[in-house]
């Protein structure tokens, strides 16, 4: 069951053409990621999907979206708990005992139960992103997009969240990630689309594309990467 089919999506800004043609598709139960080097349109790609970004042609048909943004912008002023019941409550009109139930068991199935009265400032960079993935599951979206969800996170919190979206991939969902991180798609992605220049190189396997790439833009992405990782 498709819940993204995006086909022909351009954006342009002033003069510049930021998405030129992007064809995109997700289905319940895929984990596909958006890759490419900086500027190449991955994080606009979602933007648009999201409705944030008006497109200037082409079609975006999506389900119900959810989107973590990178820095997950979490309201500082409320509790983990807080933060997930507040769409729930406050737009769809969920009664505050039924938001609570819900916003707990995510937050428990997402493995910050445990957090649920901390604040943001109280949270590691792991378990903010986990409680802004409960906060967008909420509201309950067949599609989930996420920006770069592992950044800033350390092997073991990383591979807890590949593991995280890999059930909730499993249970219906299609989720979208932006990723540079070639390790992590490999290990945790169904599918890998390469953006390069606002429009799509190379598409398929993670394994297969990331191991024997066709494109120049994906070769120079996966040598940056590795050379980033060096100097560490």
């Amino acid at each position: 069951m498709s819940a993204l089919n995006a086909t022909g999506v351009r954006l342009k800004r002033g003069s510049r053409e930021i998405l030129r043609g992007v064809d995109l598709h997700a289905d319940a139960g895929e984990l596909v990621a958006l890759m490419g080097l900086s500027g190449s349109g991955k994080t606009t790609m979602l933007r648009v999907i999201a409705g944030l970004e008006p497109r200037d042609g082409g079609e975006v048909s999506a389900a119900k979206v959810g989107m973590v943004f990178q820095f997950h912008f979490l309201f500082e002023h409320l509790c983990a708990i807080d933060n997930v019941t507040l769409a729930p409550t406050q737009v769809l009109g969920v009664s505050m005992p039924d938001a609570r139930e819900r916003a707990q068991q995510l937050l428990d199935q997402l493995g910050v139960g445990h957090r649920a009265h901390a604040l943001p400032r109280e949270l590691s960079g792991g378990e903010a992103q986990r409680v802004a993935i409960a906060r967008a599951l909420a509201v309950d979206p067949p599609l989930l997009l996420l920006d770069e969800p592992t950044a800033s996170l350390d092997p073991a919190r990383r591979n807890d969240l590949g593991e995280a979206l890999v059930k909730l991939a499993e249970s219906g969902r299609a989720l979208v990630m932006t990723s540079h991180d070639d390790d992590f798609v490999r290990e945790f992605a169904t599918r890998v689309v390469v953006l390069a220049n606002g429009e799509v190189v190379e598409q398929g396997d993670p394994e297969t594309v990331l191991t024997a790439p066709q494109h120049s833009a994906t070769r120079e992405l996966l040598q940056l990467e590795r050379a980033r990782r060096g100097v560490q």
